[in-house]
């Protein structure tokens, strides 16, 4: 799309005047970047809670399937960003993946409080 945010990054589309064009917000890539943050706001905790969620020693078929939805409902959350889908998908797909976030910290502190 030949849009940047950083003066430093058209650099090699000539100087001055000529490279002050490329530096625009352009809808597209700023959607994607929306999506790309509120992937790292929800996988990031995801994975520290997951982690311990799977040293709590979960069975084996609550686990992945925790595992799955959540991941499912991440991809379909960017999809529904990307593409983009009339809410509330992007609303119910997020809510899935925070419910099993939810759910695996409430095991975790379940597990852990009665040790």
């Amino acid at each position: 799309k030949q849009a940047f945010a950083n003066p430093e990054d058209t650099a090699s589309f000539g100087k001055g005047e000529s490279a002050k064009k490329y530096l625009r917000t352009d809808q597209d890539v700023e959607r994607v970047r929306r999506g790309h943050l509120n992937d790292l706001e929800n996988i990031v905790p995801f994975l520290g809670i997951g982690l311990l969620y799977a040293l709590s020693g979960p069975e084996l078929s609550t686990a992945l399937m925790h595992f799955r939805i959540f991941a499912g409902a991440r991809i379909f959350h960017t999809l529904a960003y990307l593409i983009p889908l009339p809410q509330p998908c992007r609303g119910l797909s997020w809510a899935a993946g925070y419910a099993v976030t939810i759910s695996m910290a409430y095991k975790v502190v379940k597990t852990a409080l009665y040790l």
